[in-house]
């Protein structure tokens, strides 16, 4: 069905794809046949972050922006799904077109912008979900139009209001598409932003009665250096955990390809191995207390045995799932199940 669905959804414009083969999903999912689709993945729990996910693979942030389709894509078979980038208004994004297709490459180029209808629309739709089978994590942003400087108050914003209803929140500092954002991943502004919202956490924690784990999500685009510093700042502000990484803004895998000279974020099979490489070298740098989600470039199950052999505790993928539809899923759980029960000696150590 799914094959059906992909071959339909590939005729048509990229970005009006997205939104038409989540429309579908969610009538799969309203009229029970989201089984005909579903990923067979069989319960593999795990504890991570102070919570026990159904199993280690997740959706990445970007597909559902407003958190409209979260009980249909649970209902993949995901042990958890990460919705947003939301910010505290709402915005259009940048101008279209702003999605490309790189079939060959099986890659995407984005530069949607954080276009979202805003965090109290969110909040609603994450309310009137069942939430069954699966953890939600909810990616929260600043505005285009909010300075560097006033950026805390963005995060905070959205902070405050998603986190009676996150199971965790992830602090997106690291699209290429928003512009002036990753700069907020230099030390002093790191250490000034995390620390802040942290502060925010501890309160919010006891003023609702449960802790939310927040994690920070980083950009694939740094030096050894850099990740040294960031590690070593994150440590310091003893953040719950990381997410390895967003989107590339590098084009060396897909020079000369369709697209290639479009601006925006990298996704896909070309970012594999860069966001692999942060992946380790993060995870040398960091203490084990602090576990790293690896993303960026799964396609298959040996993918993510990769990433969990560069030392991730779990995994997320967003355009594996449009190139290879929700079997992928399954495919990643079965492959780190092996994995795990093989031979000590036959498996890779984290950081090696």
């Amino acid at each position: 069905m799914y094959r059906l669905a992909q071959t339909f959804l590939s005729l048509t414009d990229a970005e009006r794809a997205h939104t038409m083969g989540l429309r579908m999903l969610e009538i799969a999912y309203r009229t029970g046949t989201t089984a005909l689709m579903a990923s067979k993945a069989k319960l593999m729990p795990i504890r991570a972050l102070g919570l026990t996910f159904p199993n280690p693979v997740g959706l990445a942030a970007g597909l559902d922006k407003n958190g409209e389709y979260i009980d249909a894509l649970l209902a993949l078979g995901f042990g958890s799904i990460e919705i947003g980038t939301v910010t505290p208004r709402p915005q259009d994004g940048n101008p279209r077109p702003r999605l490309f297709r790189l079939p060959k490459q099986r890659a995407i180029i984005n530069r949607m912008g954080f276009n979202n209808k805003g965090v109290a629309a969110l909040v609603k739709n994450v309310q009137r979900a069942r939430r069954k089978n699966g953890l939600l994590g909810i990616n929260i942003g600043k505005n285009k139009d909010t300075p560097n400087e006033k950026a805390l108050d963005d995060y905070l914003y959205c902070l405050e209001r998603v986190y009676p209803l996150a199971d965790y929140i992830t602090i997106n500092i690291s699209s290429p598409n928003t512009p002036g954002l990753r700069e907020l991943q230099s030390e002093e502004a790191l250490r000034h932003l995390i620390g802040n919202l942290r502060e925010a956490q501890e309160r919010l924690s006891y003023q609702n009665q449960k802790y939310v784990p927040m994690l920070i999500k980083i950009a694939p685009d740094f030096d050894q250096d850099t990740i040294g510093l960031i590690a070593r700042t994150l440590t310091d502000l003893s953040v719950d955990g990381v997410i390895a990484t967003n989107t590339t803004i590098s084009r060396t895998e897909i020079e000369g390809a369709p697209h290639a000279d479009e601006a925006g974020g990298l996704s896909g099979a070309p970012l594999m191995e860069q966001s692999t490489t942060v992946l380790r070298r993060l995870r040398t740098r960091l203490p084990e207390s602090i576990p790293v989600i690896g993303a960026g470039g799964i396609l298959s199950g040996a993918d993510a045995v990769a990433k969990m052999s560069a030392g991730a505790t779990m995994v997320q993928f967003y355009t594996g799932l449009i190139y290879r539809g929700p079997e992928l899923i399954s495919e990643c759980v079965e492959a780190i199940r092996r994995r795990r029960d093989a031979p000590t000696s036959n498996v890779v150590s984290p950081g090696s």
